[in-house]
């Protein structure tokens, strides 16, 4: 399938009882992609960069778990297809995970406007993160969620330069109070790599 169309269709899925079968397998399968595709940003933060594998994954662990059936088949796949990168991007759900219930109320409330701060930097350019516009994330009281869907689009110029292991790619943040840089990995840039057409 062309990187520029990949979308989980029905014919992809199976049905539930199968997937059952060999969830265990099919989970083991993916942990290692999984691992590779998950980077830390600061002490609370990481990013986790979605592809058609990880987006099956979950469509169909969805399926499985809320037994909606073939009626539910169509709201997994309006919400999971918009994190399927398509040719030019990359795509990361960001998550700021804090236990402490009040410690992570504290944090969320400073972070306002947080989803506008994220970014990918290649070499000297960077690609600002784009929030889904599916809910505002950050509600009139300033206060921010702890989840967020963020699209990179990068230049031709970006992506070949991404592909080239002596450009330093790093992803960071640069909001007044989470101002965070971290480096990929070879392995990491490797595997994201495969998301470009």
């Amino acid at each position: 399938m062309p990187a520029a169309a990949r979308q989980i269709t029905p014919a992809d899925l199976i049905p539930d009882a199968d997937y059952a079968k060999e969830r265990r397998e099919r989970r083991a399968a993916l942990l290692p992609v999984k691992r590779l595709r998950r980077v830390p940003l600061g002490p609370i933060c990481t990013f986790i960069f979605e592809n058609y594998d990880t987006m099956l994954f979950q469509v169909q662990e969805m399926l499985l778990t809320e037994r909606g059936g073939a009626e539910q088949v169509p709201d997994e796949l309006a919400a999971y297809n918009p994190l399927i990168p398509q040719g030019s991007e990359l795509v990361a759900t960001v998550m700021f995970e804090i236990d402490d219930e009040v410690r992570r109320e504290a944090a969320l409330s400073r972070l306002g406007g947080v989803e506008d701060r994220f970014f990918i930097q290649v070499g000297e350019t960077r690609a600002t993160g784009e929030p889904e516009g599916d809910v505002e994330r950050t509600r009139e009281d300033g206060k921010t969620s702890s989840v967020h869907f963020l699209r990179f689009v990068l230049t031709p110029d970006q992506i070949a330069r991404f592909r080239d292991p002596a450009t330093q790619i790093l992803i960071g943040c640069d909001h007044e109070q989470y101002s965070h840089l971290a480096g990929l990995t070879p392995a990491t840039r490797a595997e994201l790599a495969r998301d470009f057409a």
